[in-house]
């Protein structure tokens, strides 16, 4: 059973008036101790929000309920001969649309032409929000407004933006699959849409999984490793997973705002104290992600140690060769 916590949920609203630094505090500690938090009040509008939902709901139903189906029954024989096998799998049916530096939506196939046009407009007011929000803990670490965009784009000017689609289904044996297992995000910050009526997102604190809630039109908001590496340590990505559910299908929407894949990933200058000096590698964030494919599902240390023995061998070298 997951611990209770008061899960960190801050009004943006609150940003604009004279509460806000009380807000502003809410968010440091959020990031500081908890590497989730959920908004209201961000901007998006609800109509778009309503719309999303739906069309990702009827989109599921539509083409690829039986995919998974057909999946899910192979799993579940499979797991029941092989348990170890079953440990591996995570319970989800998903599409992936890149938005930056280029987008795929048109090639993907299988999407109408009104749910194409509504994600290009929902990505861009998600765009728009992770920047804002970038800027907010700019303030807050005391760094100067667009540092962390700036970082994350890189030479080539451009971040990595793009957007995993979930469906949850329920599943009859949550003691033998994972919705999906636990992981730290890779990337900058991530955005997620989740489903309302139907839970299981959990993030590990303090040694306890804890529940975010489901809230209507909320947005969810997590750090991911680059964050805690541009930081210094100061603001850490957290572990989290889905719990699988014998009742309900969650629908989840989650976008990465990233760096782009050229850019040079290290402290920030401003954030490394004299005393504890610089506890982050340098490299280049292309890098970093062969290396996280391969061990996604593993501690995040072991990676940044892997970068910083890199650095030890060859001191000047900042990219896998």
């Amino acid at each position: 059973m997951a611990a209770t916590f008061s899960f960190p949920i801050i009004d943006m609203s609150l940003l604009d008036g004279e509460e806000r630094p009380a807000a502003m505090g809410l968010l440091r500690d959020a990031c500081e101790n908890w590497g989730f938090f959920e908004i209201l009040n961000h901007g998006i509008s609800t109509e778009v929000m309503d719309e999303v939902e739906k069309m990702t709901k009827d989109h599921y139903k539509r083409v690829r309920e039986q995919r998974f189906l057909e999946f899910a029954s192979k799993t579940l024989k499979d797991g029941c001969d092989d348990v170890k096998k079953a440990e591996q799998l995570d319970w989800e049916s998903t599409f992936f649309v890149r938005h930056l530096p280029e987008s795929n939506i048109a090639d993907i196939p299988d999407l109408d032409d009104d749910y194409r046009r509504l994600m290009k407009r929902f990505a861009a007011e998600l765009e728009t929000l992770a920047e804002r929000l970038l800027d907010l803990l700019c303030e807050n670490l005391g760094l100067e407004k667009g540092y962390l965009t700036k970082a994350f784009r890189g030479p080539a000017g451009a971040p990595t933006f793009g957007t995993k689609v979930s469906s949850y289904p329920p599943c009859p044996r949550p003691d033998l699959v994972k919705g999906l297992r636990a992981h730290t995000d890779a990337g900058g910050i991530i955005l997620l849409f989740q489903d309302d009526r139907v839970g299981g997102l959990q993030l590990l604190k303090d040694g306890e999984w804890v529940d975010v809630p489901p809230m209507r039109h909320s947005i969810v908001v997590n750090l991911g490793d680059q964050l805690e590496v541009i930081t210094n340590g100061r603001y850490k990505s957290v572990m989290h997973r889905v719990v699988a559910q014998t009742d309900g299908n969650r629908m989840s929407i989650a976008s990465f705002y990233n760096p782009g894949s050229d850019a040079v990933i290290s402290p920030a200058p401003a954030l490394v104290k004299e005393k504890a000096g610089v506890a982050y590698p340098r490299f280049v964030f292309e890098d970093y992600m062969k290396l996280y494919v391969r061990h996604k599902f593993e501690a995040k240390e072991p990676r940044f140690e892997a970068f910083k023995a890199m650095e030890t061998e060859t001191p000047n070298r900042i990219a896998i060769a």
